[in-house]
């Protein structure tokens, strides 16, 4: 289930350009580089990850390529490391996506990992 997470994250979510088809539960609570205040300010619950973090991202998304995903001993989480290809400004961001997901299937926590410099100072 955990990879299956993983996968629906790039592939449907960010690859078809729809936040509805991933799994976020209500409560979500998300760490990125590119959030207001960076990681160290996360975003909190599904909604407030519709209006603030993915609304620009459809109109900025080329392509993303699944590489590999990851799942810890315990069971309780799955990273997924994928290519994200952008349009403005054009840069391939490598970037590894941790996720946290509840009995339901549901992505409770997440933190984005990439170099930021690609999309905040690019060459």
């Amino acid at each position: 289930m955990l990879e299956q997470v993983a996968r629906d994250y790039v592939i449907r979510g960010l690859g078809q350009k729809e936040f509805d088809n991933i799994p976020y539960d209500d409560d979500v609570i998300l760490r990125a580089p590119l959030n207001p205040g960076g990681s160290r300010v996360p975003l909190r619950g599904k909604e407030n990850l519709r209006l603030h973090w993915w609304a620009p991202l459809p109109g900025l998304l080329k392509k993303v390529t699944l590489l590999d995903t990851y799942v810890n001993e315990l069971h309780s989480s799955v990273a997924v490391e994928f290519h994200c290809e952008l349009i403005e400004p054009a840069c391939t961001l490598r970037v590894i996506d941790r996720f946290k997901v509840n009995e339901h299937g549901q992505i409770t926590e997440q933190e984005n990992f990439f170099d930021p410099r690609e999309v905040t100072n690019p060459v």
